[in-house]
């Protein structure tokens, strides 16, 4: 009985971990997931924020040649929960945001996993969890 009743134990464990684990990626919009510490858009890129964005401030400072090389993450039409939210940018686009903090792309990433733009210029940063 002992070793069935372990089990029991152990199976029971296993879905109230595999339930924490899917509840706290739904809360992720957009397809934006959580991998190696970093945030990551639908594509699996790697994404990343800029200091000069005010924090919680609604806006995106990254407009034009910048929004060229950091290409915004477009929100989707799905309302974000928690940590994330949506700011409008200068041309009227929706840009999904964390924690207060609009969310790019790095055109010099070319493979998902990829954090070459962490720390460019000393004002932008992998955006993680």
């Amino acid at each position: 009985m002992t070793r069935i009743s372990t089990l029991l134990a152990a199976s029971a464990l296993a879905l109230a971990l595999a339930g924490c684990a899917s509840m706290s990626s739904s809360r992720m919009p957009g397809g934006v997931a959580e991998k190696n510490g970093a945030l990551v858009g639908p594509n699996g890129m790697t994404l990343y924020t800029f200091d000069r964005d005010p924090s919680g401030g609604g806006k995106s400072v990254c407009n034009g040649p910048c929004a060229k090389n950091w290409p915004p993450l477009l929100a989707g039409s799905d309302t974000p929960t928690g940590e994330f939210s949506v700011v409008e940018r200068d041309d009227g686009a929706r840009q999904l945001a964390y924690k207060g903090k609009p969310l790019y792309y790095w055109v010099k990433d070319t493979q998902p996993g990829e954090r070459t733009g962490d720390g460019v210029n000393q004002v932008w940063r992998t955006a993680k969890p």
